[in-house]
């Protein structure tokens, strides 16, 4: 998908509006974050945040082996 966009003045600052469709592809709506990134092939933008997806994999394996535990603590 190739898209052209307008770089808009947005208050004091300059930002980019996505259209309905593209947040609707990136699943992602007012008040979400995305990140930005540079690789050699240009400029990513992706919801995929790497730090939250390391602490969901811990925090995994903390729900896997203390299994017991919480479905005791849920009663």
């Amino acid at each position: 998908m190739t898209r052209k966009l307008k770089v808009s003045a947005i208050g004091n600052s300059t930002g980019v509006i996505l259209p309905k469709d593209v947040l609707e592809r990136l699943r992602v709506g007012r008040g979400d974050e995305l990140m930005v990134r540079e690789t050699p092939d240009g400029i990513v933008l992706s919801p995929y945040d790497p730090e939250l997806a390391r602490q969901m994999d811990a925090a995994e394996k903390i729900m896997r082996k203390r299994r017991n535990l919480l479905k005791k603590l849920a009663e």
